[in-house]
C-alpha cells in the first residue's frame, strides 16, 4: 500500500476510529487500525470485537493495498504533524514496517498483515429506516444520563429503542439504573414501525453520539437480530445489541401522582447545586419540604455541617417532605430546556415523576432516599 494524504483529513477520520480500540487487550491487532488503499479513497476500520467504526476519505492511492498500524501510536504521530502538510503512508518496503512521511518528520511503525483483522459483518435481513440526524442526537442526549453501569445488570448496560404507540406513532429511547429513569418520543421514521425493541450499549451510544457532531442531516439505522448499524456520510458504526430483556418500564413510571410542583428551572437547580455542596458524598441527599407555594431544600451531614435554601414554587397540595440523591436532581434539570419543570409527587415512599413544561415528549422518574 503507497497513499499519500492530507494531515487534517487523516487525523479527523483517525480521531474517530481509534477511540473505539481498547488500549489493553489479549489479542494484539486489536490495537491496530486497518488502512485500505483503493482508487482515491483510503478506509479505515478499528473494532473491539463489539463495535467497529469504517471511514472512508479522500487519498491519492499510487498503489492500492491494506495494512494495519498501531492505532494511538499512527493519531499521536499526525496529530503533532504540522497543519496542511500532506502525510505519506508506504507498507511497500518489504522491512514489516508502515513508514509514514511528512515533511522532514519520518516514522516506521509495526504492522500486522491485514487478513488477521476481524470484521463484525452484518447479518442479512432485518430492518432499515433513516432519521435526521438532529433527532437521533436528542434521543440520545436526553437519556444516556440515566444508563446503569453496573455490570450485574447488563441488560440496563445502554438504550433501548422501540417503536412506540402510547401517545400516538413514535420512535422511543428509554434508559434507567433503577435510581431514576429517563424516556423521550421522537416521531416515528418511515421504515421503523416494525422495528424489535434493541438495547444498544453504552460504549457504542458514546461512540455514536460523539461522531454525530461531525455528521450530516441524515442517519441510516439498520437493525437486524444481533447487530445494529448507523451509517452516514463516509462513516459506518457497528455494534453488537446486549443480548437481554429491558424491564418493563412502564410500569414504574407513575401516572396518579396528584401533588403537583412546578418551579423555575435554572433557579431550581442552582439552589440544589448549592445546598448539595455539604452533602455526603456516598449518597448526596437532599431534602425538598414542600408547602403551599413554598420549597425548601434542606441538606444535614453531621460530618460537614448543614445547608438550606428557600425557593417561591406553584404548589397547592398538601405538605410534604421528600429526599432525593442531589446529583441525580441535577442530571434531570440538565435535560429541561425549558424554564420551567413540573414535578408529580405521590407520596415520600413512591417515585415522582418529572417533566418539562415545553416538552410534553420527555419524561422523567426519580426514585426518593429515605431522609
Amino acid at each position: 500500500m503507497k497513499v499519500t494524504i492530507e494531515r487534517g483529513t487523516l487525523l479527523k477520520a483517525l480521531s474517530h476510529v481509534q477511540s473505539v480500540v481498547e488500549r489493553r487487550n489479549t489479542i494484539p491487532i486489536l490495537s491496530n487500525v486497518l488502512m485500505r488503499a483503493e482508487g482515491g479513497t483510503l478506509a479505515l476500520t478499528a473494532t473491539d470485537l463489539d463495535i467497529e467504526i469504517i471511514e472512508k476519505v479522500p487519498a491519492d492511492a499510487d498503489q492500492a493495498g491494506a495494512i494495519t498500524a498501531p492505532a494511538v501510536t499512527l493519531f499521536d504521530i499526525v496529530k503533532k504533524l504540522p497543519d496542511g502538510t500532506q502525510v505519506a503512508l508506504d507498507s511497500g518496503g518489504g522491512n514489516g514496517r508502515l513508514k509514514v512521511v511528512a515533511g522532514k518528520s519520518s516514522f516506521e511503525l509495526a504492522v500486522l498483515p491485514d487478513q488477521d483483522f476481524p470484521s463484525l459483518a452484518q447479518e442479512e435481513g432485518g430492518d432499515s429506516f433513516t432519521l435526521p440526524t438532529a433527532d437521533l442526537r436528542r434521543l440520545i442526549d436526553k437519556t444516556r444520563f440515566a444508563m446503569s453501569q453496573e455490570e450485574t445488570r447488563y441488560y440496563l448496560n445502554g438504550i433501548y429503542f422501540h417503536a412506540s404507540t402510547d401517545d400516538g406513532p413514535a420512535l422511543r429511547a428509554v434508559a434507567t439504573d433503577g435510581h431514576r429513569l429517563a424516556r423521550l418520543d421522537t416521531d416515528l421514521p418511515a421504515g421503523a414501525d416494525s422495528i424489535p425493541g434493541v438495547i444498544v450499549p453504552r460504549k457504542a451510544v458514546l461512540e455514536l453520539r460523539r461522531l454525530l457532531d461531525d455528521a450530516g442531516d441524515e442517519i441510516t439505522v439498520s437493525v437486524s437480530n444481533a447487530k445494529i448499524r448507523f451509517s452516514f456520510d463516509d462513516i459506518v458504526l457497528t455494534s453488537k445489541l446486549i443480548d437481554g430483556t429491558f424491564p418493563d418500564y412502564e410500569r414504574v413510571i407513575p401516572s396518579g401522582n396528584d401533588k403537583i410542583m412546578t418551579v423555575e428551572n435554572a433557579d431550581f437547580r442552582r439552589a440544589v447545586d448549592r445546598v448539595s455542596t455539604v452533602s455526603a458524598d456516598k449518597t448526596r441527599s437532599v431534602k425538598l419540604a414542600l408547602g403551599e407555594d413554598h420549597l425548601q431544600l434542606l441538606v444535614n451531614n453531621p460530618e460537614t455541617g448543614s445547608a438550606t435554601e428557600d425557593l417561591s414554587v406553584d404548589y397547592k397540595g398538601e405538605a410534604i417532605d421528600i429526599g432525593f440523591n442531589a446529583k441525580y436532581i441535577l442530571d434531570i434539570a440538565d435535560q429541561v430546556d425549558g424554564e420551567t419543570a413540573v414535578f408529580h409527587f405521590a407520596d415520600a415512599a413512591s417515585p415522582t415523576l418529572v417533566q418539562d413544561q415545553d416538552d410534553p415528549r420527555a419524561v422523567y422518574v426519580l426514585m426518593p432516599l429515605r431522609v
